[in-house]
């Protein structure tokens, strides 16, 4: 269903103050479709005959385009003076509203921008790993020295899980297997912590089967 735009605004003005939208010669028009297509903002249509173009909503044209004239290959568009929309600048003194239209564009365009470079920052950051180490876990405290490491960071340990052959193989010293993954919860990187980790690990006669990036 198209859509009506008559009752917007062009910088303050309502749209149906401005006499600015095409005329179509109908005798001349050859209904090419080519307005039709090259309008944005659904102006044109068919008549009954599906013959020709007609203008169907005026007040949906974009003051100042003219857009549909410049591709008409037969000229059967027209459309008043530019002197039409100079009139109406200056009677309602719309350079005020225009600047602070420009404002607020420039304003949030550069927090698009802002964000969109937060976002990328951010996707580069490595704020997420998993870690898979193997060995003898039980005799070596080595959770309560991980949980230790952890104290005043802002990283935690999420997913944890850990396979063991059987308990009393786990608590006589038989080597088992853990995976776990090391987030941030303050988007920092977690290179400098996993640094740390590794030499926990390596310390405590482990061996870091994989470590990767979570994105």
């Amino acid at each position: 269903m198209a859509k009506d735009l008559s009752n917007q605004l062009w910088h303050g003005v309502a749209r149906k103050e401005i006499p600015w939208f095409p005329t179509i010669d109908s005798d001349s028009c050859i209904g090419c479709d080519l307005c039709y297509l090259s309008c944005g903002r659904e102006v044109f249509e068919k008549d009954e005959e599906n013959r020709i173009e007609i203008v169907e909503r005026p007040y949906n044209c974009m003051v100042g385009c003219s857009t549909c004239k410049t591709v008409c290959p037969v000229e059967s568009i027209s459309f008043p003076g530019r002197d039409t929309i100079w009139k109406v600048e200056k009677e309602h003194r719309i350079f005020g509203i225009v600047r602070k239209e420009a404002k607020e564009k420039r304003e949030k365009i550069q927090m698009q921008r802002a964000r969109a470079e937060a976002e990328a920052k951010i996707a580069k950051l490595e704020t997420r790993m998993k870690v898979e180490v193997a060995g003898q876990f039980g005799e070596k405290l080595f959770l309560s020295k991980l949980n230790k490491l952890l104290e005043a960071k802002p990283f935690d340990i999420v997913n944890f899980k850990m396979e063991v052959p059987t308990l009393k193989g786990h608590l006589e010293g038989a080597p088992g297997f853990m995976s776990f993954e090391v987030t941030s919860e303050k988007f920092e990187e977690v290179t400098k912590f996993m640094s740390t980790l590794r030499t926990l690990i390596k310390e405590n006669e482990l061996v870091l089967v994989n470590e990767s990036r979570i994105s």
